[in-house]
């Protein structure tokens, strides 16, 4: 039976201000090490990616939660899109210089494909974490339908107020039951258990529907072609979210890219593999 996740803890810093926006900034690891940039994806906070983070030993691993997500507030003076989110990223990036791999989960993973493609400050490598190949929103099948669900269900509890609608456990258990892969009940009940802490800690009902339409309108697909460093893609062979079928030609649009499928898992990969992911990162990185 697989031990359920025990990261350590992460250390918050005071709240930095990147690029005009108010963000809670989180460390994990060696002080002193070589920094990993990990942006989480929709929904998400620094919690999520907190097992993985954990797990690359020798690395300083700063995880921050994106504005309008976990500790931070929401932007101000932009939307909550790629354009808006990645501007902030690369301001990031730009503080901790040109020896940081870049990491993204999920939506992340487009935010961070943006970044790579248009910063100043470009990465050591770039690391994607169950990347986003096509737009949901052009899926058919499951993937198409629960987008379109996820879609009309925010956008009409919003229009109704129900912002506590979109905070509700019931929200989490459906994300946890789509998404989690794994039979063991232990790494079950644990994943349950975050999504419920976690899955409702946005700012406001309006940028989480911003960045669900970005999240759904978008991929890293367009991105691709112009990320000129190592590119390492992870990805989940059951992932119903970012299908496996897509990781094959994205990963041939990058320059110089290597695509890793892990079988049996799916797009909790960062929550049910971590540290088959850390040695993916540690010896890909390495290389």
């Amino acid at each position: 039976m697989t031990a359920t996740p025990s990261p350590a803890l992460a250390v918050a810093s005071p709240v930095h201000v990147v690029d005009g926006a108010p963000t809670v900034v989180h460390t994990l690891g060696d002080p002193d090490g070589a920094p990993v940039l990990a942006l989480h994806g929709l929904r998400g906070s620094h919690h999520g990616l907190a097992p993985l983070a954990s797990r690359l030993a020798g690395y300083r691993v700063v995880v921050p939660d994106l504005p309008g997500f976990g500790a931070s507030p929401a932007f101000t003076d932009r939307t909550h899109d790629v354009d808006g989110y990645a501007r902030w990223a690369s301001a990031l990036l730009a503080d901790l210089g040109p020896d940081t791999v870049l990491l993204g989960h999920s939506f992340g993973s487009i935010v961070a494909a943006a970044v790579c493609a248009a910063a100043a400050t470009t990465p050591r490598a770039l690391v994607l974490v169950n990347p986003i190949a096509e737009p949901a929103s052009d899926a058919g099948g499951v993937t198409g339908l629960g987008t379109a669900a996820t879609a009309l269900l925010h956008s009409g509890a919003a229009r109704l107020g129900l912002d506590g609608l979109l905070r509700h456990r019931l929200l989490a258990d459906a994300a946890t039951v789509s998404m989690t892969t794994t039979r063991d009940p232990l790494l079950r009940h644990w994943i349950s258990d975050e999504h419920r802490a976690h899955f409702g800690t946005f700012a406001t009902t309006a940028s989480l529907l911003e960045c669900l339409r970005a999240a759904g309108s978008g991929s890293v697909r367009p991105w691709a072609p112009r990320v000129t460093v190592p590119t390492l893609l992870l990805a989940g062979a059951r992932d119903r979210v970012a299908p496996p079928a897509g990781q094959h030609a994205l990963a041939a649009a990058f320059a110089d890219a290597r695509l890793v499928l892990l079988p049996r898992t799916g797009h909790l990969l960062h929550y049910e593999a971590p540290a088959w992911a850390a040695r993916e990162i540690r010896g890909f990185v390495a290389r």
